[in-house]
């Protein structure tokens, strides 16, 4: 789901992962308070776990229109929100006394991960049971491997392939000539309500390079592979066994919550975006009155984890990642996929808001006179793997740029499957003008990653991580090629670093 530039993973890594779901705004306000010296408030990090219940086969899913967003008012004003996010409360900065005294560099990443967020599903396990794990996992990312009895990743799943999957399924992608024949298959097993195996979808899958490190590792060495692009990386243990997953979001949580410990580290956060020379590459975005099949397609082709939705003015107002998926495999129809990327928002936003009680206000966005502790605080709050940046006319604007929502998706043109979708068609596209803090936004002019923030972290503490694009054409062009490398080179891909 790319996780770096228009790409995150992060997720969104992000591809995620992206990964991306946003918070509350009284929650949001609590992880980006302020402390008396001015900086962001650090809070131990939560890790965030999605309940999973039975779910029907996505065939069937497709079949039930949802439901039309209900009408909700904002627990909060317009200028609550602005002044929330103007002047955020004060507050203590965390330490946690197990990495005080001690260089950040010496600390092993083995201390970092557990075992219980590796998550394992085989090679022919089905599509369905593997997003139900996947669901669950706290890294946004399954290990594929051979049997049962094996410890050695083959692959992963993560949302993004869930996403070509589902394209696959709907109709939306168009294979080449070679491939023809495994889209059909693809297509009239789901009809048919038979079982897919992931070894079935492998050729569908992103190429997304299986790295390792032992867990005795120091961090100085993970942060500089994870700086270079890499979304994740596999923990494993003496006997090459793998006992945690490390993700780029784990690892700018544990920056931002214990980087008071790391003065090398710390001194970094009060530097503006601008300083830093970060946040201004070209981002992909799609309009918000576009198809939401527009922006799923958007994202499968061109190796991307998220993409920021815009209006006519190239304003921000929200934000569609892959991980936003799971919506479409319970809630979800075709229909929707020709509803507007702000039809999707509204009903993602609804549904959350009912899930939680309470109305959210998701902020994706910071500008160039942002400091490094601003953004990070929110990619934190929010665990999104990315924040859009937008054009601001002073260091202390009088209104922040809007607060984002944080679904995703991707593109091209739905074609109709033999089954008939028996719900209806969504209601009307619910105007952008009209969403909660529309009227904050700012116009679109960058994106700052996971990636970008580990790379400066890695570089201003005298490392060496290779150069981030390298990472994110690679991963444009694994979404363009169509079969996937074979099983035993992506076995040979994991790369212990000793």
């Amino acid at each position: 789901m790319d996780a770096s530039s228009n790409t995150v993973q992060g997720k969104p890594e992000g591809p995620g992962d992206p990964v991306s779901s946003g918070q509350a705004a009284s929650d949001l306000s609590q992880s980006v308070g302020s402390s008396r010296d001015g900086q962001p408030q650090r809070t131990p990090s939560l890790s965030n776990m999605n309940k999973s219940s039975h779910r029907q086969s996505f065939a069937d899913n497709l079949r039930n229109a949802p439901s039309s967003p209900r009408h909700r008012h904002p627990s909060f004003t317009q200028a609550a929100v602005q002044e929330l996010l103007n002047h955020p409360p004060s507050g203590q900065r965390h330490a946690n006394h197990m990495f005080a005294g001690r260089e950040w560099g010496e600390i092993t990443v083995g201390e970092l991960v557990s075992s219980d967020d590796v998550k394992w599903v085989e090679l022919d396990s089905s599509v369905e049971e593997a997003t139900l794990t996947l669901l669950k996992s706290k890294t946004n990312v399954v290990l594929v491997r051979e049997s049962s009895s094996a410890s050695t990743a083959l692959a992963v799943f993560d949302y993004s392939d869930l996403n070509a999957y589902l394209l696959v399924v709907v109709g939306l992608s168009k294979p080449e000539p070679h491939q023809i024949e495994l889209y059909n298959d693809i297509m009239l097993n789901a009809r048919e309500g038979k079982v897919i195996s992931l070894r079935q979808i492998q050729p569908l899958c992103r190429q997304e390079p299986l790295v390792g490190v032992p867990s005795s590792d120091n961090l100085s060495q993970a942060i500089e592979i994870l700086g270079s692009g890499i979304h994740r990386l596999l923990v494993t243990s003496p006997h090459g066994a793998v006992v945690g997953v490390m993700s780029q979001l784990r690892m700018v949580d544990f920056f931002w919550n214990e980087g008071v410990n790391f003065p090398e580290v710390d001194r970094l956060y009060p530097v503006m975006l601008r300083d830093l020379g970060v946040g201004a590459q070209q981002v992909i975005s799609v309009n918000s009155d576009a198809p939401l099949s527009e922006a799923l397609t958007l994202m499968n082709d061109e190796g991307l984890t998220s993409v920021a939705v815009v209006d006519n003015g190239q304003n921000v107002v929200g934000n569609i990642s892959t991980k936003d998926i799971r919506h479409l495999t319970s809630a979800s129809s075709a229909p929707l996929l020709d509803g507007s990327c702000m039809h999707f928002i509204s009903v993602i936003l609804n549904e959350r808001g009912v899930e939680k009680g309470r109305d959210a206000f998701p902020v994706f966005f910071v500008n160039t006179y942002s400091t490094l502790a601003h953004t990070v605080a929110k990619l934190v709050a929010t665990r999104s793997h990315r924040m859009w940046v937008v054009e601001s006319a002073s260091p202390s604007p009088s209104s922040p740029a809007t607060p984002l929502l944080g679904p995703q998706v991707m593109a091209g043109t739905p074609q109709t499957l033999n089954t008939a979708s028996t719900g209806p068609a969504p209601s009307s596209a619910v105007p952008a003008s009209a969403m909660p803090g529309a009227r904050l936004s700012g116009k679109l002019s960058g994106v700052i990653s996971l990636t970008d923030v580990l790379n400066i972290f890695a570089k201003f503490t005298g490392l060496h991580p290779t150069d981030p694009g390298e990472q994110r054409a690679r991963r444009r062009r694994s979404s363009s090629s169509s079969i996937r490398p074979s099983l035993d080179s992506a076995r040979q891909s994991l790369d212990f670093r000793r």
